[in-house]
């Protein structure tokens, strides 16, 4: 890489990306990931990709074209949350919706691919990508549904038919992992993870995407204003990460601090119990009637005949 130095994704898909002009960048991440070209054809006005009092939203919606001519949508989604995977099914829920018209039939929703960009850690799975689909698998045979057998007629739209099965109407999930991360790139998605990660792209890339990248994404075009607020929105990146470390290592530090202290406790009650007994049976065996061990040990007179 050199000296080059690129602007981070997360930044760049607030101030960047979404103008028309950049959009090869974001067409290469979804072209790679979904495995054929894809043409985005314009940026949604939903609720979430306005401008907020804060700063534009981590999750931006599109309206894309894959090479068959089937018309797509597609959300990116970048902010940390606590019930994360909660917040992807709510955001394509919400992109599914925001596509009809009131009125307008269910045939016109199009299919929905959530990309999500995670700039944390989510989950133990030791890989950095993951791909989920929704299946229907039968409960007493070993088949799953393919299609859908409706009249042929409603399978027919404007562009092309279209077989109504799961796969081609419910959303799909991807879910890139940055922090998990760490192998040298050779493959299209590799070479978008370490982009991801770290900035780095190769000079010669033919990533789609990461060639566009390296013109529209260079940091030292960026204006001197720019480049102020770039610095300062990785600054308080980094400033949140370490609340974060923090707050999650003071919660280990106290949780193993409270369970030595419960362990003890626990440890100590089980040994004033066992003394007990013991104790108990010494007594029963000298021939003390139970009644008298009872009331000298604590002990139930079901617990004692037990020994």
């Amino acid at each position: 890489m050199g000296n080059d130095k690129y602007i981070r994704f997360d930044w760049a898909i607030k101030r960047i990306l979404r103008d028309k002009a950049n959009f090869g960048v974001l067409e290469g991440l979804m072209t790679v990931l979904l495995g054929e070209p894809i043409k985005i054809m314009e940026i949604l006005e939903s609720e979430s990709n306005r401008d907020s009092h804060e700063d534009k939203s981590n999750r931006v919606d599109v309206k894309a074209k894959t090479s068959e001519g089937e018309i797509i949508i597609v959300e990116v989604q970048l902010a940390r949350e606590a019930h994360f995977m909660h917040r992807i099914l709510y955001g394509t829920s919400k992109a599914v919706i925001e596509q009809l018209e009131i009125g307008q039939d269910y045939e016109h929703i199009k299919k929905v691919y959530s990309i999500n960009v995670l700039y944390f850690d989510l989950g133990n799975g030791e890989d950095y990508v993951y791909h989920g689909t929704t299946t229907f698998r039968g409960m007493t045979k070993p088949d799953s549904i393919l299609e859908f057998k409706q009249r042929e007629e409603e399978f027919v739209k404007e562009s092309a038919p279209c077989v109504a099965s799961p796969e081609n109407v419910f959303p799909e999930y991807f879910l890139l992992r940055v922090n998990q991360f760490n192998t040298v790139a050779k493959t299209p998605i590799e070479d978008w993870m370490a982009y991801l990660k770290d900035g780095s792209i190769k000079p010669d890339t033919q990533t789609p995407g990461l060639q566009e990248a390296r013109e529209k994404l260079d940091y030292m075009r960026m204006t001197r204003e720019e480049r102020r607020a770039y610095e300062e929105y990785m600054v308080s990146v980094h400033a949140a990460k370490d609340v974060y470390e923090t707050a999650v290592a003071e919660g280990m530090a106290e949780g193993m601090a409270k369970g030595i202290k419960q362990g003890m406790a626990k440890g100590r009650a089980e040994g004033r119990a066992e003394e007990k007994i013991a104790i108990a049976r010494n007594m029963k065996e000298e021939g003390i009637p139970l009644s008298t061990i009872a009331k000298l040990t604590g002990l139930s007179l079901e617990e004692l005949e037990k020994l």
